[in-house]
Formats: structure tokens, sequence, C-alpha cells
């Protein structure tokens, strides 16, 4: 494909992400958003609106059999994904999904091998890991300048949207997830989760969740759909700084904290003992370069398929997600006993 050729792709699903995807790919000079999908009559007419030029049909098979389509993005309900996904690439259309790519370890490997067996691009849409600001706390993670990291903390709650498709789990705590594994390079090693239903019965509406990463790391989340407050938080202690992330904060999303404890070895008249010294610095708000995501991320997919490598959030990246989550649903239908996670 020339770096001059515009990709051609179609959208699948047109409720919550599908606009947005419409708006971002039409945006981008080197792509062409050429049909939109989806079910409902009166989506389609809405997109339409938005742009005239784009055809739209009810059948997602018009899409798959249609040679004009280089790329497809799916943004249906999460329980659609592994059949549409699976059509898509055995159609040989690059593919950029929503997170999480389907909902079984056994589902995604067989997207992934289909994907390499057929020269497709898959790539899924974990949208943070685009956002400018995870990237910064990336680089902090890298450089060491928080030192060895002991461990972090994620709020994710909001009063709705309410989802009838997947649990909270699945729909919020994918984000987080995915965010620790690609923090640390690691899956963690084990995870234990606690959660209620109070709105559908076998759908989670709030859950925490604990992992263990190699290294010792700890990580705790908490998701809801059933809160008072938006909140997008999450914090990382390090053994030399401290930082905090505020995703409802765009100006200053990210907060760098010069304080910590330390313990070092003493000796006194009862002999040797260890002393605890605390130390308080200053706060630094570091300048967070402003860019959208979804456009980030959009631009990520188009390089993936001239270039033909995934950066970041591939299928295989994807599966350690997955792996993770169904280990929180095995957690939380044990009444939150530990489940340990091998590959």
């Amino acid at each position: 494909m020339s770096s001059l050729d515009k990709i051609r792709v179609a959208v699948l699903g047109y409720g919550h992400w599908g606009p947005h995807h419409l708006r971002v790919f039409n945006t981008i000079p080197h792509s062409e958003v050429l049909r939109v999908a989806d079910m409902d009559s009166k989506r389609l007419e809405q997109a339409k609106k938005v742009a005239p030029h784009v055809q739209g049909t009810k059948a997602a098979s018009e899409i798959f059999s249609n040679p004009e389509i280089d790329a497809v993005i799916i943004a249906t309900p999460t329980t659609t994904h592994f059949e549409l996904a699976k059509k898509a690439l055995k159609a040989k259309k690059h593919l950029l999904c929503e997170k999480p790519l389907c909902k079984t370890e056994k589902e995604g490997a067989e997207l992934v091998a289909l994907a390499k067996e057929n020269g497709c691009i898959l790539m899924v849409g974990h949208v943070f890991l685009y956002n400018s600001a995870i990237n910064t706390m990336k680089g902090m993670i890298d450089s060491e300048l928080l030192g060895d990291i002991y461990y972090a903390t994620s709020t994710r709650t909001n009063l709705g949207p309410i989802r009838s498709d997947a649990d909270v789990s699945y729909d919020l705590a994918t984000h987080d997830i995915s965010i620790f594994n690609w923090f640390f390079q690691a899956e963690p090693l084990s995870v234990s989760a606690s959660g209620g239903e109070y709105l559908q019965p076998g759908l989670k509406d709030v859950v925490f969740i604990s992992l263990r990463y190699p290294n010792n790391r700890l990580v705790h989340i908490h998701v809801s759909w059933i809160d008072p407050k938006k909140i997008r938080q999450m914090t990382l202690v390090g053994s030399k700084k401290m930082v905090t992330w505020n995703d409802l904060e765009p100006q200053t999303p990210i907060a760098v904290y010069d304080k910590g404890a330390m313990v070092t070895p003493g000796e006194g008249g009862f002999g040797e003992y260890l002393r605890v010294s605390m130390w308080d610095g200053d706060v630094r708000l570091p300048k967070i370069p402003n860019s959208e995501p979804m456009m980030v991320q959009a631009n990520a997919f188009l390089d993936a398929i001239r270039n033909n490598r995934v950066e970041k959030s591939d299928g295989d990246f994807s599966l350690g997600v997955i792996r993770t989550l169904e280990a929180v649903d095995r957690s939380l239908k044990a009444s939150g006993a530990p489940v340990e996670l091998s590959k």
C-alpha cells in the first residue's frame, strides 16, 4: 500500500463509540469511512447526517464482502465481538476492535491466530494506552524517576452508563488492567475480587479487585456504575517519588510528589534497630501534551496497517487483559478467593 493511498474503513456499530470512530477516521486525511453498519435505522440516519457520503447498512456481511474496504472498526456490544471479528479477519480485513476483544482467552487466541494466518492487523481499543498523561506516567516508571514501584490504586466510578451485555469489570476495569499490564510489562501473578449485583441479576455493578504483579507490586482497582461521583483517578507509590493522575483535570492531570519514607539501620544503647525516616518535598505539575486519545489511537492503527506492525495494544497484549478478566470473574464466583494466573 502506498503512503499516499487512503485506507478505506467501515464502522460496525453506531451506538456509544461508533460516532467517535466515524468522526476521527473521517478527520484523518489518509483515511476515509465508506460504510457504517447498525441494526437501528435511526442510528444510520444520524450517521448520514454527520457524514453524507457514508453509506449505511443493517447487514455486516455487506461490509465483509466489499473489496473496497481495507479495515473494519468493531464498536458493537462485547458479546458480539468474537463472531464479528472472526468474520472480518476471515474476509482479510484489518481490524480495530473495541475493548475487550472478546469474553474468553480461547476466543481471543483463535482471533489472534486467524489474524496472523490471513496477514491482518489486529488491534484492540485500549484507548488509555494512547492517553498522553498515562504515557507520561509510563515514562516515569521506565526512567525509574519514581524508584521501585511499591503499589498502585485506581478508581473509576460514575452513576451510569449501565450496560446489560457485560458486567462492570469487563466494561470499566478493562481500562485499568490494560494500563497496569502495560506499565509493568507483565500480567498479574494472582487476582482476588469481590463485588455486588444490585440492579441486574448476574451482572456485577461494583467490583473491588486486588492484583499482585511480579516484583511484589500490588494494585487495587475500584470500579462502579452506581456511584454518586464520577472519578477517574490513579496513584503510583514508588520508593523515590509518588504520582497521581486525575483524568477529570485536563489542564493538570498529573501531580508528582517528592515525598516518601525509608528505613535505615541504626545503633543505640540497646543494640541495632531500624530507623524510619520520611521526607515531604515539592509537588510538581508537569505539562502534558494536549491530544485526543482516540485520534492518537486511530493514527496508530493506520500506521500499523502501513507498516504491518502494531506498536501496542495488539492481539497478544489483549489476551493478557482477557486472562486477567477471566481470573477476576473466577474469584468473584469463589467469593473473593485468590486465583493464580498462568499462561
